[in-house]
């Protein structure tokens, strides 16, 4: 039995990837800080507060297992500072927090393209989360790095809505991946050996772990 936490549970791959451990046998306990309250679900026990960083500081029983989904655009949170501590802060609060609880294995999603050397503003920032991350002492560390992702987002994305058709016909990694898919390759890969302390799941790992 596993306890876990999960954090960007209000967002488009946390949402579903939420439900699917509720229904899932081998998790026993399910921690989901948010921003803003969740509607009440059994089993779920669900700190909020504007700042993240306060709704994980309530966080005190212990974890094995943490998913982090949290993920924003600049666009979205209207500032190269508020992408910074949406995309990696609070990610690595939500390790911190994970580590203090004593879990052993953190799963993450990050991008495709992540790269701390990056010229692009947003893979560099990826990058450098991957890389903190990668310094903490997790005894497994998962890396999941999606393409553009389809799914019903409560707010949709003006780039993802004008880029998807070109996305829907890439070749490889860079074919866009349904959220669905994400959130199931990365509940398999929570519950299955590796023999690699640090895992990078690509875009067409993912898809393919999901249709396993």
């Amino acid at each position: 039995m596993s306890r876990v936490l999960i954090t960007g549970a209000t967002g488009l791959v946390g949402g579903i990837l939420l439900r699917m451990l509720v229904n899932d046998a081998r998790v026993n306990a399910i921690t989901a800080p948010t921003r803003r309250s969740l509607e009440p679900i059994s089993g779920v026990f669900n700190p909020y507060d504007p700042q993240l960083s306060d709704a994980l500081s309530m966080v005190t029983e212990p974890i094995d297992t943490v998913f982090c989904c949290l993920g924003t655009t600049r666009r979205e949170a209207g500032s190269k500072e508020a992408f910074i501590h949406a995309d990696f802060t609070l990610v690595v609060d939500t390790a911190l927090t994970g580590l203090r609880l004593g879990a052993r294995h953190m799963l993450v999603v990050s991008s495709l393209g992540a790269n701390a050397r990056s010229p692009f503003f947003y893979n560099r920032v990826k990058g450098e989360m991957e890389n903190a991350l990668m310094k903490q002492e997790w005894e497994r560390l998962t890396l999941v790095r999606p393409s553009m992702l389809v799914g019903e987002r409560e707010k949709r994305r003006i780039n993802e809505s004008l880029l998807a058709p070109l996305f829907r016909i890439m070749p490889g990694n860079w074919k866009s991946i349904d959220a669905q898919d994400v959130a199931s390759a990365m509940l398999k890969a929570a519950f299955s050996p590796s023999p690699e302390r640090v895992e990078i799941l690509s875009s067409a790992r993912l898809r393919a772990m999901a249709g396993d």
